[in-house]
């Protein structure tokens, strides 16, 4: 018991003179150590006084002191967590720094020790698996024994805890620090089998960290619910991104599908897959992954069996990546971060370069020789301005695929304006590649039998950003009905919140992408009224833009269009000034067909009258066609004609048909004027007041001629729409 206060006394005399006299409390500890070397007392606060005082090694050797002759003590071990948890974090201060300065003094065998000892303190799955990392990543050796158990480890409080989404603690260090540890330690004897497991889990980790949406923190949180689709927000500014249970720096995963592939590299060198291990990349991957796919029928039992799962893996990879990439420049908004830096999105429908063009005139036949010369004459100049606006710059790309498609899908065009999407080659090739992929996963069963485990271990289908390249392949492989369902399914989540409107409605334009889709689908279905109907629903939340972004429209679209096959496809802006040219000339297609006909028809007539006007004169030779129709009909009725019709060059020759020279054509433009007609016949079948009235309307017309033309003619569906559906069968 004296030996005790004596003790005490001695450390108590320490403290009193560490403030003024260090060297004098250090003399009285050495004197109390040497007198009493098993008290853990004296050594701690000699320990102390040289941690306070940042004196390196010194604190170095009296902890090492201590961790050897009181490892049982409880103050060592709150000591030595304080020190892990510098060694573990990022933080440069001071403090951090020396603690972690002391560490490295320790010799590396007491550094093994003091770190597996630690970790057998935590109680805490992610606080010890930290620890245990930290230990591998200092002793390599150390993989062996540990690395294996640890990767399971994770993986087991990962399934423990229900964590729904791939992107979380538990995956990410097993991921991004344990796996390559393991598969680049050339001392362990790992199986196919579980290699093959854990790139798949690295895959899932990285495509899904690749793929998180947008949201107002970007946290993730362990119950989210994979089995919906979610609907994308429209927040395109710099986001934090931090996973739950780690830091913010910490959740942070520089080039992903670099990482994935270096991963890829190795396990698919420790399996023995086929192929040149010197090519890194994944178009490289996709071709040897082609060429051995030739073979697989001809092989057999486990060799066959490496093969398959070497093309499955590697070809899912390729397609998930390109799709991403196709995706993530088609509708950036859906990922975060990418919608900052990508324009967006945009929409694959159908090429309507060819509306204008389907129907042959034979000049000969129309009585209206110098009106033609007229328009003719118009239309040449007007293409002379366009050429020396764009002179030296090509504006639409078409992009041509050799390989054997399906059904309409075979040797498809599709077209894109190289100045709206300055990287279109880029998202073409990814297109193309993606579905090279997709088409050699379903080119054999047991391809297609094991790419459809790894889609239902992922839950592909509730990837919405997989679902619209899905969509986009299957309309370019012309199965318009399965787009269909797929286009319902999305618009279901794709419905504008109040709060993702804006001024410019842009936020609501990009949700009315799957009804722009379904319209054209159901366009080429031959559905004109459904085209039409989904099209009017759009018209409805537009805003017309105003006269300058008209004529750049115009000019643009008139370098654009080329006479080309009907089944060709183009990748549509999905903005105001693309979309509603866009809808007006899908509605045109839809009532050309059924106008241009035997049976007579002045309401759709008129509707393509109306329509033609967008875009002048682009529709010139159709415009001559409809006014051939009326002609060889003698009469011609359209009561909303001085509503819609603005165009100077269709109201002359309208003014031309009713003169002795254009043929007297009766025409009954004005609202009622059949009534009139009915009730006050003259000499020619026409009153004297109707003549005057007809004057009058025209001349007023002619003075709306510069009115914006984009405004009337969305006008003209939102005030007629229940007309112009019914117009169609």
């Amino acid at each position: 018991m004296s030996a005790q206060k004596d003790c005490e006394f001695l450390v108590k005399r320490a403290r009193e003179l560490v403030s003024d006299d260090p060297c004098a409390a250090k003399a009285w500890l050495i004197t109390a150590r040497t007198l009493y070397p098993t008290d853990f007392n004296i050594q701690y606060e000699m320990y102390s006084i040289e941690r306070n005082a940042e004196r390196t090694a010194s604190a170095g050797r009296l902890l090492y002191d201590m961790f050897i002759n009181f490892p049982d003590q409880p103050v060592v071990w709150r000591e030595i967590s304080v020190i892990t948890a510098a060694l573990r974090s990022d933080s440069q201060d001071k403090q951090a720094q020396f603690l972690r300065a002391l560490f490295e003094t320790l010799p590396a065998r007491v550094q093994c020790e003091m770190l597996l000892k630690a970790t057998e303190q935590c109680f805490n799955t992610l606080e010890k698996a930290e620890m245990l990392l930290l230990l591998l990543k200092r002793f390599p050796e150390s993989v062996v024994q540990h690395g294996v158990n640890l990767g399971e480890t994770l993986l087991e409080a990962e399934a423990s805890e229900n964590v729904e989404s791939p992107v979380n603690c538990f995956r990410k260090l097993f991921v991004c620090d344990v796996l390559p540890l393991v598969i680049n330690n050339m001392d362990m004897r790992l199986p196919a089998s579980l290699m093959q497991k854990y790139i798949l889990k690295a895959a899932e980790f990285y495509i899904g960290y690749v793929t998180r949406g947008p949201s107002a923190d970007a946290q993730i949180q362990g119950s989210q619910d994979g089995a919906t689709l979610k609907s994308p927000g429209v927040s395109r500014g710099p986001q934090r991104f931090v996973i739950d249970g780690l830091s913010e720096k910490s959740s942070a995963v520089a080039e992903p599908w670099e990482r994935l592939l270096d991963i890829l590299t190795v396990v698919g060198a420790r399996c023995e897959w086929q192929g040149d291990k010197g090519q890194r990349s994944y178009v490289d991957m996709l071709q040897r992954v082609k060429e051995l796919c030739r073979y697989l029928l001809g092989l057999e039992g486990e060799t066959r069996s490496r093969c398959c799962s070497q093309v499955v893996i590697c070809a899912a990879l390729v397609l998930f990546r390109s799709a991403y990439l196709y995706v993530s420049a088609v509708q950036p908004s859906l990922f975060q971060g990418v919608g900052a830096m990508t324009s967006g999105p945009w929409i694959l429908v159908e090429d309507l370069s060819s509306v204008y063009s389907d129907v042959e005139v034979d000049r000969a036949a129309l009585k209206h020789a110098h009106k033609k010369r007229k328009l003719a004459d118009g239309r040449e100049k007007t293409i002379v301005r366009t050429d020396l606006k764009s002179s030296g710059r090509q504006k639409t790309i078409h992009s041509s695929d050799d390989e054997e498609g399906l059904g309409k899908g075979r040797g498809r065009h599709i077209l894109v304006s190289k100045a709206d999407m300055p990287n279109w080659s880029e998202t073409l090739e990814s297109f193309r590649t993606a579905r090279e992929s997709w088409d050699l996963l379903h080119s054999h069963d047991g391809l297609e039998a094991e790419f459809k485990k790894i889609c239902a271990a992922w839950k592909t289908e509730s990837w919405l950003w997989f679902r619209i390249f899905l969509t986009d392949m299957i309309i370019y492989q012309g199965h318009y009905r399965k787009a269909l369902s797929s286009l319902h399914q999305m618009a279901a989540v794709q419905q504008p919140q109040p709060a993702q409107q804006s001024p410019t409605g842009q936020a609501s334009l990009e949700h009315h992408r799957a009804l722009i889709q379904q319209a054209s689908c159901h366009y080429a279905l031959g559905e004109y009224r459904m085209a039409c109907e989904k099209l009017l629903d759009v018209v409805s939340g537009l805003v017309p833009p105003n006269q300058e972004l008209t004529k750049v429209t115009e000019d643009q679209s008139r370098i654009k269009s080329k006479t080309r096959r009907g089944n060709d496809l183009r990748l549509l802006p999905c903005t105001n000034r693309a979309v509603l040219p866009f809808c007006l000339q899908l509605m045109l297609a839809c009532f050309k067909l059924r106008t241009f006909t035997d049976s007579r028809d002045d309401l759709s007539l008129g509707h393509v009258v109306v329509l033609l006007q967008h875009d002048w004169p682009r529709g010139e030779m159709l415009f001559l066609k409809a006014i051939e129709k009326i002609c060889q009909q003698g009469s011609f009725q359209y009561e909303n004609f001085f509503n819609y019709v603005t165009n100077i060059d269709m109201l002359e020759e309208f003014a031309y048909l009713r003169t002795p020279e254009g043929g007297r054509i009766q025409l009954e433009l004005l609202p009622n004027q059949g009534m009139l007609i009915k009730h006050h016949t003259v000499t020619r079948g026409i009153t004297k007041g109707v003549k005057e009235d007809f004057r009058l309307a025209m001349e007023r017309q002619v003075s709306r001629c510069g009115e914006n033309l984009l405004s009337v003619l969305h006008r003209f569906c939102i005030n007629e729409k229940i007309i112009i559906i019914q117009s169609l069968p």
